[in-house]
């Protein structure tokens, strides 16, 4: 799918939040894992979201969507499973339920799309194959194996320990499964410990399913054995990383309004806003409405270690910002959905802009004079991260901008050029 982006117009802009990926993928597996019926309310229908609904379907447990809400009927754990488990595109997927197929009798095996499959998966087959758990990976196909037959789990109570550097979904996989083995656990990261709000999210969502878990110390987790998922009604928040985007977008040009971003929120990627008004941002905030006013901006130094997701826009704002931007902790963006480094290099550079990077740090040189849209289609490499950033470079900058692969939204943000109609977006069919 190819979409065109004019200029737009000056006229004021209003976005919806869409609803917390993040926070929906953590309440889906923990319905799941409850016994009973569980509703969530506003859990966006992504590709991602979608994959998980349907990995905890092939895992036992009944889902029945609604337009306002999605029924999870789970049944206190997962049966065998008997085919393998597609995770689509989403590393959320895959990582948080590879744990909790420890949990089932008998193997598992999951699959995937895209680059989903060769995307790190390391730290968890270091730490399970020390504990005499089989694991392989052919032809894009996981396979787990405890060998244990039928009558012992495959995973014990006890230490575990996983680098604090990976990402937060392996730490989140393991918090959703040890709380169910039969004694207590403890999950030790080695430091440095990035992500920690990721980490602290899927505590909040297990908690609002009864489980609970606490930190012993800065890199230590007690996770109490014995315990259980309970159903309940669980609401999903508004999403701060897609925010970002019209955020990023407001900040250069002012009149943008974004609705349903909770105030005392734990997603990592809220720092978009202190990211901004370090910038020079002028925005008000109104309960969980926010307005920003166009202020001019300059280059501030960002560390993205808690919040990788918000880099790709923050390459667009550093080209529009007056001086410098130096973005650090960024290496995690290479192993993304795309190499988000490279890609935002190559096609930030095709419009004019100036930029570099080295390893984990990307250095951008406010250009916004000398920005201009090339003639051919800027490429989004099937990455739904990309192909927003470089919407909101054509709106901000006003650049006639065509972007490929921008089908590649409906992973996070389904509704995304729909709600940036105002902007002048044109959509076809490739």
């Amino acid at each position: 799918m190819i979409v065109r982006i004019g200029p737009g117009g000056d006229r004021p802009l209003e976005f919806a939040a869409p609803p917390s990926k993040s926070m929906g993928h953590r309440a889906v597996p923990a319905a799941g894992l409850a016994t009973g019926l569980s509703r969530v309310y506003n859990l966006g229908m992504s590709q991602d979201i979608k994959a998980t609904l349907g990995a905890v379907r092939q895992f036992g447990a009944k889902v029945r969507p609604t337009d306002r809400f999605v029924d999870i009927e789970g049944r206190g754990g997962f049966a065998t499973i008997l085919r393998p488990v597609d995770c689509g595109e989403s590393g959320s997927t895959l990582r948080f339920l590879i744990p909790v197929a420890l949990l089932v009798q008998g193997e598992a095996r999951f699959t995937g799309q895209g680059r989903l499959m060769e995307r790190p998966l390391t730290p968890y087959e270091a730490l399970f194959q020390e504990k005499g758990i089989s694991w392989s990976l052919e032809n894009g196909v996981l396979t787990i194996d405890s060998g244990r037959g039928y009558d012992r789990l495959a995973l014990d109570p006890g230490k575990y320990c996983l680098p604090g550097d990976v990402s937060s979904q392996f730490i989140s996989g393991l918090l959703f499964a040890l709380p169910l083995l039969p004694g207590d656990s403890q999950l030790h990261l080695i430091p440095p410990v990035e992500s920690r709000s990721y980490i602290d999210m899927t505590r909040a969502v297990q908690a609002a399913f009864g489980v609970h878990s606490r930190w012993l110390d800065e890199t230590t987790l007690l996770l109490p054995g014995g315990q259980q998922y309970h159903p309940c009604d669980y609401n999903v928040e508004g999403d701060y990383s897609q925010a970002a985007f019209p955020a990023v977008l407001g900040a250069v040009c002012g009149g943008v309004t974004i609705t349903g971003l909770a105030p005392d929120t734990l997603q990592g990627d809220a720092a978009i806003l202190d990211i901004l008004r370090r910038c020079g941002a002028v925005f008000t905030r109104k309960g969980d409405s926010i307005t920003f006013a166009k202020a001019p901006l300059r280059g501030v130094d960002i560390d993205l270690a808690d919040c990788p997701d918000l880099g790709p826009v923050l390459m667009v704002l550093g080209l529009l910002c007056k001086g410098t931007t130096v973005i650090r902790n960024a290496q995690r963006l290479r192993l993304k959905e795309s190499d988000r480094i490279a890609a935002m290099e190559a096609e930030l550079r095709a419009c004019g802009g100036v930029l570099e990077s080295d390893g984990g740090t990307i250095t951008v040189h406010g250009c916004a004079e000398r920005l201009h849209a090339p003639a051919a289609p800027l490429h989004g490499h099937n990455d739904h991260r990309v192909v927003m950033s470089l919407a909101v470079l054509a709106a901000a900058a006003k650049l006639p901008l065509t972007v490929d692969d921008a089908e590649a939204i409906q992973k996070s943000w389904p509704g995304f050029f729909a709600d940036a109609a105002p902007l002048g977006v044109e959509v076809e069919d490739a």
